[in-house]
């Protein structure tokens, strides 16, 4: 019999990312589409038997990093080993086009101070082979990847290309810089671009300290960048918030764009100890622009921000203290030799932070709480287990235990510390998921590559979350897979249906779990980025071929760069198979 199907994935219990009831079937795949649901009787050049498993839409993960490992790397680790297919970077208004020649340094320390990316890494792994928008782009085109990947004009770059050391140094725009910007953001959104990226949060900086160029800048700014979508008439724009500002003057600002565009716009929802009420405050501002006609959402974790400090990352509760400077580059090995000298044990316990960005200082002075991650990690840390309070129980300074921590397994220790209480925060999330408008995202792959790990939360989301305090699997593989996806007008992927992009997981539920983080150095000029390993993925598929077999890279790269939105190809009917 000739085949009739690409692939086939037999008799797995399919989830399909619209919110409905599981139901068992088949699904047959060809030319990178979904092509049938139900009982096939073809066969397939290559088939999985799913019998017992569990079949979802790959995940869309929209908010990400990947803007320079896109260009010297075909695999999106550690995004892709967790069942993400379609990943969109350009976030928080930073990246690397446009760019003129000459400001390629300032870029690369741009992304240094904001998001973690060592500076050797980026000086030999991005090429710059690219000034406008569109030239990035064709660059893109080119790329092998092992998921499909799209970009959004980031407003610093754009403002530095446009204004040069004038836009650098924090000055305001003229009317013909917002004339220019303006045209730019239309000119990428034709050629390709998701949308437009800015960040008004305070800790966006260079390392040096000094803000990021776009955080600063007036409304009147950012509305022009705004309306360079409606010049387009596409696109979304995404913004991080000042997160020291009141939560009702950010909405007001995100309310001014959509109202004034009529674009949507997404912004990063992040909880933060200085103002608990500004989560509500948030949350309330996006149902009442939702009540209102607005589209406005709400990207959140589905566990508090956390930073994770080690002896071999790039930071920890002593890095910034003075003594710590002398031995800050050393192997690890030898650090710990040198960390287990009572003098400098002593010097570094009695010191304070020093550093020229005020950010990070208080990143280490802000740590209220700090836990062991073990293998494998739930995150599921309760006060009790945090090192302060094992200091306090066994009558210790709290300084001390966290130090002694820190050189446990040989200095190979990861601590972690987060944003807010974990077990409040879960409970005031579990009711967003599912609710339209706020999406779990900000998983930040391809930043923070020694200090944050959380580009994981897909699968965090479906191995601790479902089954607690009220959240179904339906509900959280939708707001993974077609919720995202729509968001950013991907609507040709994240539904098993027919005529539905090929993107596709198969997961063993029972089996899946998240293993601890680990360090790698494996980046250009041999720079060290944290990774996660999880079990439980059996396979994950993209445009049809499989990319991942039980979490082992295939050496299949379907990914390609997506220009511009995408429409559904149809509305699901409702399912006609077998109930799960």
């Amino acid at each position: 019999m000739s085949t009739q199907f690409d692939l086939v994935i037999r008799g797995g219990t399919i989830v399909d990312g619209t919110g409905t009831q599981p139901y068992i079937a088949d699904v047959g795949v060809r030319d990178g589409l979904i092509v049938e649901v139900g009982s096939l009787t073809g066969t397939g050049r290559e088939e999985i038997d799913a019998s017992g498993l569990t079949v979802t839409p790959g995940f869309v993960d929209i908010h990400t990093h990947y803007d320079g490992q896109i260009t010297w790397e075909n695999r999106m680790i550690p995004s892709s080993n967790h069942g993400v297919t379609t990943i969109v970077m350009g976030n928080c208004g930073v990246g690397f086009a446009p760019v003129r020649e000459g400001d390629h340094h300032l870029m690369i320390k741009l992304m240094e101070g904001v998001e973690d990316i060592p500076e050797v890494v980026m000086a030999e792994g991005v090429p710059f082979n690219w000034k406008s928008f569109p030239d990035y782009l064709d660059v893109l085109e080119q790329r092998e990847c092992d998921v499909d990947f799209a970009t959004q004009i980031p407003h610093s770059p754009l403002r530095v290309f446009v204004m040069g050391e004038r836009g650098a140094n924090l000055e305001p725009p003229t009317s013909d810089d917002l004339v220019e910007m303006r045209r730019c953001v239309a000119e990428a959104v034709q050629a390709g671009a998701l949308g437009v990226a800015s960040s008004r949060n305070l800790f966006h900086r260079f390392r040096s300290g000094k803000l990021a160029p776009s955080v600063n800048t007036e409304v009147d700014e950012i509305l022009a960048l705004a309306q360079g979508l409606t010049d387009a008439g596409t696109g979304v724009f995404q913004c991080n918030p000042n997160l020291d500002n009141d939560a009702r003057d950010e909405m007001a600002v995100f309310r001014t764009i959509a109202e004034t565009t009529g674009r949507p716009v997404n912004f990063s929802l992040i909880h933060m100890p200085n103002d608990a009420t500004n989560w509500h405050r948030y949350i309330e501002g996006i149902r009442q622009a939702r009540a209102d006609g607005l589209t406005i959402s709400g990207q959140f974790l589905p566990r508090p921000l956390g930073v994770l400090y080690g002896l071999d990352l790039s930071f920890n509760p002593f890095s910034l203290n003075p003594s710590y400077r002398a031995i800050a580059g050393l192997p690890l090995a030898e650090k710990v030799a040198r960390l287990r000298d009572p003098e400098l044990r002593a010097r570094l316990i009695a010191e304070e932070p020093d550093d020229p960005s005020p950010s990070f200082v208080g990143m280490i002075k802000s740590i209220s709480s700090l836990y062991r991650l073990t293998d494998p990690v739930r995150y599921d840390f309760r006060p009790e287990n945090s090192l302060q309070a094992e200091a306090e129980r066994l009558g210790r300074p709290e300084r001390e235990v966290i130090y002694d921590a820190l050189l446990e397994d040989e200095g190979r220790a990861i601590l972690a510390s987060f944003a807010t209480d974990i077990l409040p925060y879960l409970d005031k999330s579990a009711v967003l998921f599912g609710e339209e408008n706020l999406i779990p995202a900000l998983g930040d792959g391809g930043a923070h590559y020694g200090m944050v790990c959380d580009a994981a939360y897909t699968t965090y989301l479906l191995s601790c979350r479902v089954g607690d305090r009220g959240l179904d699997l339906p509900t959280a593989v939708r707001s993974l897979t077609s919720q995202p996806a729509r968001s950013v007008g991907l609507a040709d992927r994240g539904v098993v249906a027919a005529g539905y992009k090929a993107d596709l997981n198969v997961l063993d539920l029972d089996a899946m779990m998240l293993r601890r983080p680990q360090i790698k150095a494996d980046l250009p000029a041999g720079g060290k980025r944290l990774s996660q390993q999880s079990t439980g993925y059996v396979a994950t598929v993209v445009s049809g071929a499989v990319t991942y077999r039980n979490g082992e890279a295939s050496g299949a790269l379907p990914g390609r760069l997506i220009r511009g939105t995408r429409n559904a190809p149809s509305e699901p009917a409702p399912a006609q198979y077998a109930d799960a």
